[in-house]
């Protein structure tokens, strides 16, 4: 996507295509599963650990609804028609 492109989204879609937010809080939840354990016997019980602290994350994004979603969709299947048709189905 150009610049020019980009620019002419409104703002509501850019925060929400260029947010980091969501992606700073897994790491977060991450982190403090992981840190309060301390060590773990082995590499498979951290990666346990880990795909538990997402599964609990994603049933929370799940109940999660995005502010002005209304208005926001159709601008996205305008920008992005390609890719959300793919989705619609």
């Amino acid at each position: 996507m150009s610049y020019q492109h980009s620019l002419s989204i409104r703002k509501n879609v850019r925060t929400l295509i260029y947010t980091t937010n969501p992606i700073e809080s897994l790491n977060a939840i991450i982190k403090k599963k992981t840190k309060s354990k301390g060590s773990f016997p082995t590499q498979g019980s951290a990666l346990k650990m880990v795909y538990l602290a997402t599964q609990q994350i994603q049933e929370k994004w799940q109940r999660t609804r995005v502010r002005n979603w209304g208005e926001i969709y159709p601008q996205l299947c305008i920008f992005f028609d390609e890719i959300m048709e793919k989705y619609e189905k």
